[in-house]
């Protein structure tokens, strides 16, 4: 069987089992119906608030991706070349990896407020830990006979830089990238729910304050649905460059 017919399968299924909960709870206020959710999506994207919402946090999630990736990758290969510089930070970044977002939050509100930056900072805060330690570790355990090798037979820096270093790098710095994607929509999402001022987090917000468990729903079913577009693509994307770059 096709892996989409299976996939389609399981939605159906999905589906049918939220129709049967949503009718045993008999309560629109917990569990709306499959097919009142989904008329409530078409509802809220006919509305030009909605694209507009879902516009202001596709570009949050597009700078934190970049700031997380660049940097992230830049001080993670930095530091994992010198031991001296990973035994200083290390401690510092696995704080940082294990302080919730909730704390993040509340030093973000305190010193920005309500407003665009809150929820960018925050999502950069909490994501780029997990990258920099990905890219120092694959640094770390590139193999030393390569670099040794490579000393003896004065190859240029810049071709150890490429081919071994980031030979080893690579499927690491793959990997960090599809957990802060996986992770982005989440954390970008809650951080506009708590000091956003515009974005689907606060559409949410606004539905939570109005008791409307189906808008509640929807945007967060169109969330996913981007989400998990987004994520399958750059997946592919990141496919191909992984058997490319180990091609060549």
């Amino acid at each position: 069987m096709l892996t989409g017919v299976k996939y389609v399968i399981g939605l159906i299924a999905i589906l049918l089992i939220w129709a049967v909960v949503s009718l045993m709870i008999s309560s629109d206020l917990i569990l709306p119906s499959p097919a009142k959710v989904i008329g409530t999506i078409f509802s809220e994207l006919s509305q030009q608030r909605t694209w507009e919402a879902l516009g202001t946090t596709l570009a949050k999630v597009g700078i934190v991706m970049l700031i997380t990736v660049i940097f992230g990758v830049f001080f993670g290969f930095l530091i994992g070349l010198n031991d001296t510089l990973y035994d200083i930070f290390r401690p510092a970044i696995l704080i940082m990896q294990a302080i919730p977002i909730i704390t993040w939050l509340a030093l973000v509100m305190f010193i920005w407020g309500i407003g665009w930056t809150g929820p960018v900072v925050v999502s950069i805060l909490a994501l780029i830990p997990q990258t920099i330690l990905s890219t120092a570790i694959g640094v770390r355990t590139t193999d030393k006979r390569l670099t040794e090798v490579a000393k003896v037979y004065k190859v240029r820096t810049g071709k150890v830089i490429r081919d071994i270093y980031f030979g080893s790098i690579i499927p690491q710095i793959i990997g960090a990238i599809q957990v802060v994607i996986g992770n982005v929509w989440k954390v970008v999402v809650v951080s506009e729910y708590m000091c956003g001022d515009d974005g689907i987090g606060v559409l949410i917000a606004w539905a939570r304050q109005s008791v409307a468990a189906n808008r509640v729903y929807a945007y967060t079913f169109i969330v996913i649905t981007i989400g998990l577009i987004v994520e399958n693509s750059v997946h592919r994307y990141t496919k191909k460059i992984l058997e490319g770059w180990e091609a060549a």
